[in-house]
């Protein structure tokens, strides 16, 4: 594993016909990813592709949530 600048390389992956890759068991381990588990997939203009687990998307969305609600109470 080379990392660099806090990136991690974990190596190259081959699509598959049906478009699947696999990812890496270093990475897998690294980021707890286990069968089973929902990923979303982002996309940028460069085109750079980041995989995040859904819980984590899932969990940052309620704390913004949350705390705009907050605000929207200590504003009135």
């Amino acid at each position: 594993m080379n990392e660099y600048s806090g990136n991690t390389l974990f190596g190259s992956v081959k699509v598959g016909e049906r478009g699947q890759i696999v990812i890496p068991k270093k990475a897998r381990d690294k980021y707890d990813i286990k069968s089973g588990d929902s990923l979303i997939l982002f996309g940028d203009k460069n085109k750079v592709i980041k995989i995040v687990k859904e819980d984590m998307v899932r969990d940052f969305a309620l704390k913004l949530l949350e705390n705009l609600e907050k605000k929207d109470l200590e504003d009135k």
